[in-house]
């Protein structure tokens, strides 16, 4: 006679409701002195399926191209993603490359039926959120 042990692990389910909500899940990256560019893919329920960095930069910029975001979301079958990154400067103030960004990125989403949630700039202390969607209780 053999015995097998299965044991299944499911792994907490974060959903994401508010923009606070958002900022816990990835503050620890807000104290890293380069900035990065975060990638959250979410399910049809808007809770956190992966949370990726797409890109690292230096002090004060990151380059990012839309294509490195949402081959995240595909690979995840996401339907929806929060993007974010991080000012070591500790400013959240978006810049105007911020807004340029925001509004390309949105628009792929719109082209691949991927909804793009929100835009945060984190730092140590706080953020700012582009409170682009809904995000559902």
């Amino acid at each position: 006679m053999t015995y097998e042990i299965i044991s299944i692990r499911k792994r907490k389910c974060i959903k994401i409701v508010t923009s606070i909500d958002i900022y816990k899940a990835i503050k620890k990256y807000a104290s890293n002195e380069q900035e990065l560019f975060i990638v959250i893919t979410l399910n049809v329920s808007h809770e956190i399926i992966a949370i990726h960095i797409a890109s690292v930069g230096s002090s004060n910029m990151t380059i990012i191209q839309p294509r490195e975001i949402f081959k995240h979301a595909v690979r995840d079958n996401a339907v929806a993603i929060i993007v974010a990154h991080n000012h070591p400067s500790g400013a959240v103030e978006p810049s105007p490359e911020d807004v340029g960004i925001t509004e390309r990125i949105i628009e792929a989403g719109k082209i691949l039926g991927i909804h793009v949630i929100d835009h945060l700039i984190i730092s140590k202390r706080n953020y700012y959120s582009f409170g682009l969607g809904k995000i559902p209780d």
